[in-house]
């Protein structure tokens, strides 16, 4: 067993529409457990560190406008194969195509906006969620504790 650990954020789209739990209990539904969870605004100096990859890009700007234009739910969920069992869950990025029973094939949906509004963020790799989880929750151990 692999017991991993992802950061999962509820985008300003989510949040505003009162997803917030709905996201969280298909999360525990599938079986991970949260061991860490905030409401937060997200400022540019956070984002721009999140996003460094995408800096230069043309999306990136208004992908920093869109996260930071109102309140951000960040968690960490934990469990064996979360980081791919999550993305499963989310869906494709493009919620026009995801698959119905996932989170943005069920709740998303294109808004025609600069950039997608998809409900959720998932990190994509071991090495991602652990320098995303370090970003959102700077005194939490990415080690998981036995």
């Amino acid at each position: 067993m692999i017991t991993e650990r992802t950061l999962v954020l509820i985008k300003p789209d989510g949040v505003k529409r009162g997803l917030i739990g709905e996201v969280i209990s298909r999360i525990e539904t599938k079986g991970y457990a949260i061991v860490a969870l905030k409401m937060m605004q997200a400022d540019r100096q956070l984002l721009e560190q999140h996003y460094a990859e995408h800096a230069g890009k043309t999306f990136f700007e208004p992908l920093v406008e869109f996260m930071s234009s109102g309140p951000i739910v960040a968690l960490i969920a934990e469990g064996n194969r979360v980081i791919e069992g999550f993305r499963s869950l989310a869906g494709a990025t493009d919620p026009t195509v995801a698959a119905p029973g996932t989170i943005r094939g069920d709740l998303a949906r294109d808004q025609g906006t600069k950039v997608v509004q998809n409900i959720v963020h998932g990190s994509d790799s071991v090495e991602s969620a652990n320098r995303e989880i370090q970003i959102f929750f700077k005194d939490f151990s990415i080690e998981r504790n036995t």
